[in-house]
């Protein structure tokens, strides 16, 4: 269990490291006020980075490792996880059928067909949209 421990310290250790190599060129000002990156810098950065990434990956190893051990020991209890109750299914409105469908939409194909033929329908940017319905 103190390998682990260590482990987890030095592994925050790792990751502190690597954040301060990706800010070390800019807190002690090697790298130039509103200049692009220089080489030496954007080599610290990404070497930064991979050193914190790496880091992290092994305190999140390490603390997991850390809690199953003191599960296994008995000092740290799991709590069962609480199961959410299900949604009760909400009663869905009644299908309509075709020819219910069919019905309800007859009376607007007649009117569009009725605008049809009479040639009073409204082109595309000929008449205003306002006071179309009076001239009807």
């Amino acid at each position: 269990m103190i390998r682990k421990f260590v482990g987890a310290v030095a592994a925050s250790l790792a990751v502190l490291g690597g954040l301060w190599l990706m800010i070390a060129p800019f807190a002690l000002g090697t790298q130039p006020e509103n200049a692009d990156w220089t080489d030496p810098t954007i080599s610290e950065f990404f070497t930064g980075l991979g050193v914190a990434v790496v880091g992290l990956a092994g305190v999140v190893s390490f603390a997991m490792a850390l809690h199953e051990e003191l599960v296994a020991r008995g000092v740290v209890a799991v709590r069962p996880r609480v199961a959410e109750p299900e949604p009760e299914a909400v009663p869905s409105a009644p299908q309509a059928s075709s020819a219910e469908l069919a019905a309800l939409l007859a009376p607007l194909v007649e009117a569009l067909r009725e605008d049809l033929k009479t040639g009073e329908h409204r082109r595309n940017g000929t008449a205003p949209l306002v006071g179309v319905e009076e001239n009807r």
